[in-house]
């Protein structure tokens, strides 16, 4: 229990900053123009200013790229787009990204005449996909619904606010319900951002996630004394929440959201959302009750070097992103 505990430590202390709130897939648009030209548009994420990688899409047999495709820089990325002609129809054929390694996906949305849009997850073990002639309904909520549940185990700042709501209100019912307040608070920012009606600038909001992560951190440290984080979780929960949404709908901005699928892409990826933070909570819950169990004694100095490991880890991250 004491070596999990240790990794848990490590893990929190060892966050990257660059890693805090990085939904940053690769993005491919493949759109039909006319009966047999279509343009495909990527977005690739680099993993540094020196990073000088150039990719192109993996198009189905019978389309080629007409010309040279175009290269842009943007801020850690490279944004690439070209004029394609195809053969025939393309239904069947694949449509992929030739770099995906380890961890690293992508998102791939097809847009065909007439037809609805498609949206697939690709990972390094499935790079493709297969264009359909007439795509699943549930297509679009399982890629979201996915892309939620990674995005809360992978991003790092919303994962440690949810260790820290954890380990600060300890027992599993007030845990919950502080934690679906945090997704509903989310979820109404999420949506306004994305239909126009709200919208902060990205760099701001990352600093200000990092403090709520802080203002946790201290909670934690003052012990078991009465203080409103303690009294009432599920308003601290929703009103950070409501900030948090903001760091969403820019990792969403990242990878867009299909049209015309627009609702059931939302819904799905604050479903998923929830479910990656239940498996968190339900984590940390289990591995506290165990070494209370095991080890009572541990459980103050474990709680204790926690506290300081997120407060040190948000700490860092809130300077950072003020430094820019």
């Amino acid at each position: 229990m004491n070596r999990w505990l240790g990794a848990l430590l490590l893990m929190l202390l060892g966050a990257s900053p660059a890693l805090a709130d990085e939904l940053r897939p690769v993005s491919i648009q493949f759109e039909q123009r006319d009966s047999h030209g279509w343009r495909v548009a990527w977005k690739q994420p680099l993993s540094s200013p020196a990073d000088d990688r150039f990719a192109v899409p993996i198009l189905p047999q019978g389309c080629r790229i007409v010309g040279e495709p175009l290269r842009e820089m943007a801020a850690l990325a490279v944004i690439g787009s070209a004029e394609v002609a195809c053969s025939g129809d393309v239904a069947g054929g694949s449509v992929g990204w030739p770099r995906l390694t380890g961890q690293g996906d992508a998102i791939l949305r097809i847009a065909p005449l007439g037809r609805s849009e498609q949206v697939y997850r690709l990972t390094a073990a499935e790079p493709t996909a297969t264009i359909a002639v007439r795509p699943v309904a549930a297509q679009v909520w399982r890629s979201y619904f996915v892309i939620g549940v990674e995005h809360i185990l992978a991003g790092w700042d919303h994962l440690l606010f949810v260790v820290a709501l954890v380990l600060l209100v300890a027992q599993a019912w007030p845990v919950v319900k502080a934690a679906t307040a945090f997704t509903v608070a989310h979820s109404l920012t999420l949506a306004a951002v994305t239909l126009g009606f709200a919208g902060l600038p990205q760099r701001p909001v990352e600093a200000l996630i990092a403090l709520s992560i802080v203002f946790l951190a201290v909670e934690l440290a003052k012990g078991g004394r009465d203080t409103l984080a303690r009294r009432l979780p599920w308003f601290v929960a929703f009103v950070f929440g409501l900030l948090h949404g903001f760091g969403f709908a820019g990792a969403l901005h990242e990878i867009g959201l299909p049209e015309g699928q627009v609702p059931a892409a939302l819904v799905s990826f604050n479903l998923g959302v929830e479910a990656g933070q239940l498996l968190v909570i339900l984590g940390v819950l289990i591995l506290r009750a165990a070494l209370c169990r095991t080890a009572p004694m541990a459980e103050v100095p474990a709680l204790r070097l926690a506290t300081y490991a997120i407060g040190i880890t948000s700490s860092f991250w809130l300077i950072e992103r003020i430094a820019g």
